[in-house]
């Protein structure tokens, strides 16, 4: 898989200009969801470099992440008279970057794709990285390629207009990443000020947790081995993800990552000695800023044959976990009897109250 460059950006338009400089195309694409064709793109449009770009608009949130959708984007770009050669733009959060890329990946055999992430989430995982797909039968991300974009380009300037609640999915994201760092890391990342955001402080954690997943992506770019680390919270929290999404109550994905994340701390604790201390310094930050998913127990069940269609798993009856022995303590390929899953959840029910 080829290596992404991730441009930190000073001054987008500038940026941008030089990223479009290093390739040849015949035409541009510009891909977005509607509150990015709202918010964003009137900027991104007056530069000189998208005068001639083609705006695709799809709708927003993840609902949209769907083979209609890509169906839909296929059509587009077919309609108007894409190439081999031509290059397309994501211009949004998790879900445009996922899909755009795995439109990129798959028109006429894979064409150029940049993203320019507009979420918090978007800059610290989904854009990076290489994993595009769309949600399918039910199931997150069921369906996709690694194909990463050409370049990444990431400007915190976007933040500022970010609502809180998608500030926070963004920023559980970087809470894994800190526990499969460092102490310091991590030490950072849940002292930081939620409510007064320093947004000077935040581009140097966002640049800290992106060179975390760079460096282990570059290690193992297909996920055969230490990739599986950014798999940390997601076992439970992509079922927690499914379960709320057939319920009519869609959640953020990073709020399904944190809560997965109380699950998975503790799994760590009972299984491979994670220490206690932190697991309840973690919880409390998840239960001070995400509040909980309220499901009962007659709903394990059903949380439970959700894990047994992750990705991540070895065989279907086999669920897989990324556990921590300590923060950066990475311990992959766990497994979990049906017993130790049930109390697992039992303890997230009691702990989050």
């Amino acid at each position: 898989m080829s290596q992404q460059n991730v441009v930190i950006c000073r001054k987008l338009a500038d940026d941008l200009f030089r990223t479009l400089g290093r390739f040849s195309y015949d035409k541009l694409f510009v891909l977005m969801d509607e509150n990015t064709e709202r918010f964003c793109f009137p900027i991104l449009k007056e530069f000189s470099c998208l005068k001639e770009a083609v705006p695709i608009s799809i709708g927003a949130g993840d609902v949209h992440k769907n083979l209609s959708v890509l169906s839909e984007v296929w059509m587009q770009l077919s309609g108007k008279k894409a190439t081999r050669h031509s290059l397309l733009i994501n211009l949004g959060g998790g879900m445009v970057t996922d899909l755009g890329g795995f439109a990129a990946a798959t028109f006429k055999r894979g064409i150029k794709c940049i993203n320019i992430p507009t979420t918090l989430l978007a800059m610290v995982d989904a854009a990076v990285g290489g994993k595009t797909g769309i949600n399918f039968n039910g199931l997150k991300n069921e369906i996709g390629a690694f194909a990463p974009a050409c370049s990444v380009l990431i400007d915190c300037g976007f933040l500022k207009s970010l609502d809180h609640s998608n500030f926070l999915s963004g920023y559980a994201e970087m809470l894994k990443h800190g526990l499969i760092s460092d102490e310091p890391h991590w030490a950072r990342l849940i002292r930081f000020d939620m409510e007064n955001i320093d947004y000077n402080a935040l581009q140097e954690l966002v640049q800290e947790s992106i060179s975390v997943k760079e460096k282990i992506v570059e290690i193992d770019p297909f996920e055969n081995g230490l990739r599986k680390a950014l798999n940390l919270g997601h076992t439970m929290g992509h079922a927690f993800e499914s379960f709320a999404l057939a319920q009519n109550r869609p959640v953020l994905h990073g709020y399904a990552v944190a809560w997965g994340m109380v699950c998975e701390l503790y799994f760590s604790y009972v299984k491979v000695g994670f220490p206690k201390d932190k697991l309840y310094q973690t919880v409390q930050f998840v239960k001070e800023n995400y509040g909980k998913l309220h499901f009962a127990c007659n709903d394990y069940d059903r949380l439970y044959e959700l894990m047994k269609h992750d990705k991540k798993n070895l065989t279907s009856e086999t669920i897989n976990f990324t556990l921590l022995g300590g923060v950066g303590d990475i311990r992959i390929n766990q497994t979990a009897s049906r017993k130790e899953i049930n109390e697992m959840l039992d303890f997230y029910c009691d702990v989050m109250g």
